[in-house]
């Protein structure tokens, strides 16, 4: 009786544990299910819905005409594209000076001093600031006539009414809230630093520059791989300061691929050819996450 009754209370274990975890499964599954939902409906939905719209010819109202690959066939001739892919590597380029530049600050502001608080508040007050704020502000700044450019230089410099230095003043002025951004992700990063490791790497006479190299920047590693994503990121869907401070003129001469497609939908009701300049942005996007996934993966494993 004893034997048997033994027998039977593993097997009841087991039962009341598998029942546990269908539970909990069933429980984690009604969790995810309005996250997934909307993930499908706004991301995944779009995403094909744009790739089907591009091989059409449609206004937005009339009936849809289907042109197969006529879009990427006009797309992939036309001189604006390539000026704005141009451009596009152009904010790639420069962008990526944010997150070194951010982590300068970061190291800067990471120090006990007294009144360091309103420092580091004066120093991500521009992150806090709209793209249509800080598109207005260097607008006045660049103005020939009474910006303070002008009273920098004492003579007037059309920066946004050139066409080889418009791309450049407007990526100076998204330069601005972009670097705050990096510094807060490092300052993130600086908090979580292991102080023995960095007080050992002193007492063996690591210092400055070498200490920075070989024990700082390897603890920082996911704080730089955020900063880099998401810099790349917002340098390749780049829109707002474009829209603000140039309308992607003179010429055409400051329009990038996000711009670009914006102003074929809104302006000239091409709806298909838009969305084929969106997907087209899309594979640029996507062959950089996945290299950068494929990265990150490797190091975790």
């Amino acid at each position: 009786m004893s034997h048997s009754l033994a027998r039977r209370l593993p097997a009841a274990k087991q039962r009341r544990a598998s029942s546990t975890r269908r539970h909990q499964n069933r429980a984690a599954l009604f969790f995810l299910l309005p996250g997934v939902a909307l993930f499908s409906l706004c991301v995944i939905y779009s995403i094909i819905s744009s790739i089907s719209l591009s091989f059409y010819n449609w206004d937005g109202m009339t009936p849809k005409t289907f042109v197969g690959f006529d879009n990427y066939i006009e797309l992939f001739h036309s001189d604006t594209f390539y000026t704005a892919l141009k451009n596009n590597l152009l904010w790639l380029a420069f962008f990526l000076l944010a997150p070194p530049l951010g982590l300068l600050f970061a190291l800067y502001l990471n120090q006990q001093m007294r009144g360091m608080r309103l420092v580091k508040s004066l120093f991500f007050a521009p992150f806090v600031l709209s793209g249509v704020v800080v598109g207005l502000v260097f607008s006045w700044f660049y103005d020939p006539t009474f910006g303070l450019l002008r009273l920098i230089t004492g003579h007037g410099i059309p920066v946004l009414g050139d066409p080889h230095s418009v791309t450049f003043g407007i990526i100076f002025a998204a330069l601005w809230p972009q670097t705050p951004f990096c510094m807060v992700l490092y300052l993130t990063g600086l908090t979580a630093i292991n102080p023995e490791v960095v007080e050992a790497a002193r007492m063996e006479g690591a210092k400055g520059v070498r200490l920075l190299w070989h024990v700082i920047l390897p603890q920082l590693r996911p704080a730089t791989f955020m900063a880099v994503v998401l810099t790349v990121i917002g340098a390749l869907r780049s829109f707002d300061l474009i829209a603000v401070m140039s309308g992607g003129g003179p010429f055409d001469s400051s329009t990038v691929l996000a711009y670009y497609m914006y102003d074929q939908a809104i302006k000239y009701y091409r709806e298909g050819y838009s969305a084929a300049i969106a997907v087209v942005l899309f594979a640029i996007m996507l062959v950089y996450i996945v290299f950068h996934l494929r990265r990150m993966l490797r190091e975790e494993r």
